[in-house]
């Protein structure tokens, strides 16, 4: 069963895939990139807000300030009905996700601390 989902997986990153081609096609039609926010950056404190804001905590200074700023450039050009020039736009393949893996880290300690609670 591992064996599909690591082929599955080992296609994703095939830049000739049509998944890649997908992903990088809807990428490209998104709002966020054209105001300079990464993936990340539009992560809401929803549904796992506590997560969201432990592992914002967890990031460092620096990575925090960029995301600060990226965010407040972007609700100031949103009220502006304007978008950054074509060269600052978030391109796809700088995209790294730099929030997503803290959040994760977070929720399985959670989950680990609850199953420990209940033994």
């Amino acid at each position: 069963m591992a064996a599909p989902a690591r082929q599955a997986a080992k296609q994703a990153l095939d830049k000739n895939s049509l998944l890649y081609k997908f992903k990088k096609w809807c990428y490209n039609k998104s709002y966020f990139r054209e105001l300079g926010l990464r993936r990340d950056d539009i992560i809401m404190e929803g549904v796992h807000a506590p997560a969201v804001k432990e592992a914002l905590r967890r990031i460092p200074k620096e990575e925090l300030d960029a995301r600060n700023f990226r965010i407040m450039r972007a609700q100031q050009h949103s009220m502006m009905k304007t978008v950054l020039p074509k060269e600052e736009w978030t391109q796809y393949e700088d995209d790294v996700s730099y929030l997503q893996p803290h959040i994760d880290e977070v929720i399985r300690e959670w989950e680990e601390k609850k199953q420990w609670d209940s033994a």
